[in-house]
This record gives structure tokens, C-alpha cells and sequence, in this order.
């Protein structure tokens, strides 16, 4: 809790003295992220891997210290602005981390960012597209994947929430779309087949292997 209220007073220098154009400092505003990310996924936070007894006593004494931390990182990247794309690829793996804390709110607050990132790569790259994000984030998602993290329900929610926002948007509803659902099937075949590493059966596995390939 004291560390959570350290990094909130350095959340409002940054804002206030490192941001515009003249004064922006980049290894500072990527320390804070990095900072940030490593708090709320340290396991000492991650509440369901404790008794229901231990999690209801720490959520009445502190709250969920992830979703107070989480919102904050999502504040923060929005209020980038123009710096965004200094963060592109860079940021996607630590921001993969948060969205794969199994926090529903947490989720829905901080997958949104993924299209952010889409859509400043595609404005501000000069090759309107957005391969830099595209091509780390299923690097990121096969590694996460492999050890231990992600579930079917965030499947489901990050191809909603990518769809949603990308069919809004008049220059990434088709590519965009394209994109949600190629990595809601690479997640789902990356799911299938750390579940089926355990399996006795060779077809079985095989078969899995050349679904992900």
C-alpha cells in the first residue's frame, strides 16, 4: 500500500514536469510503466491464488491494489498523446501482461489500449498500417501463453473489445477486423495445445502443433 502511494506521487510529477514537448523524458516515462506493470503483477497481489478467507481479508483492508494501479497505467498511456508511438512495439508485451490478469475489470479497462497502439502506429508510422504492434503482439501472446497465462474468457473479451473499436473506426474496420480475429484463433489453438501438451496421444498433440504453426 505505501509502495502504491509512492508511485501515484510519481504518476503527478511526471504529468505535471515530464510531459509536453520540451520536457518530455522517455527512460523516465518508461521506468514508470515498467515500474508499474512489475507491482501489479507481482504475486504477492494476485489475489486467486489465495484461500477465499485470506482474499476477502486483504480485499476489505486494501482493496485490489491491481485495479487501482491498472487504471492508472491506462490513464497515463492516454495521456501520452503524440508520445504514444515512441512506446510502439516496446510497451506491447508489459501492457499484455496487465490484460492477462485474470481481473475482469481490470480487462476491460486496459484492452482498449491494444487499439490505441493499432491506431497510432497506423497514424504516425507513415505506412498506414500496423505491423510493429501486429507482429509483437503474437510474438508476446505465444510466450505468455506457453507459461501459464490467458484463459478462454480473455479470448473472448479481447476479440469483443478489438472488434467493437475496430469497426468504428473508418480506416481499421477491415485490416483491424482481420487482425482481432487472427489472434483470437492463434489464442485459441495456443490454449488447445498447452492443454494438450499433457496428452497421451501423439495425434492428438500433432495435430494441435500444426493447428498453432
Amino acid at each position: 500500500r505505501v509502495f502504491l502511494r509512492a508511485v501515484n506521487q510519481f504518476t503527478s510529477v511526471l504529468n505535471r514536469f515530464f510531459l509536453d514537448q520540451t520536457s518530455f523524458e522517455l527512460q523516465l516515462w518508461n521506468n514508470y510503466f515498467h515500474l508499474a506493470v512489475a507491482f501489479l503483477t507481482h504475486e504477492s497481489l494476485q489475489l486467486e491464488t489465495f484461500s477465499q478467507a485470506k482474499r476477502n481479508k486483504i480485499i476489505k483492508k486494501y482493496g485490489d491494489m491491481r485495479k487501482e494501479i491498472g487504471f492508472k497505467i491506462r490513464d497515463m498511456w492516454y495521456n501520452l498523446g503524440p508520445h504514444k508511438i515512441k512506446f510502439i512495439p516496446a510497451m506491447v508485451g508489459p501492457i499484455l501482461e496487465v490484460t492477462l490478469v485474470p481481473e475482469p475489470e481490470l480487462r476491460k479497462a486496459t484492452i482498449p489500449i491494444f487499439f490505441d497502439m493499432m491506431q497510432c502506429e497506423f497514424n504516425f508510422s507513415g505506412n498506414r498500417n500496423f505491423h510493429m504492434f501486429e507482429n509483437e503482439l503474437i510474438t508476446r501472446l505465444d510466450q505468455e501463453v506457453e507459461g501459464g497465462r490467458g484463459d478462454e474468457q480473455y479470448k473472448i473479451l479481447l476479440e469483443k473489445l478489438l472488434l467493437e473499436h475496430c469497426r468504428k473506426h473508418k480506416y481499421l474496420s477491415t485490416s483491424g477486423e482481420v487482425f482481432a480475429l487472427l489472434v483470437s484463433s492463434l489464442l485459441e489453438n495456443l490454449l488447445d495445445y498447452r492443454t494438450i501438451m499433457h496428452d497421451e496421444s501423439k495425434e492428438n498433440r500433432m495435430s494441435c502443433t500444426v493447428n498453432v504453426l
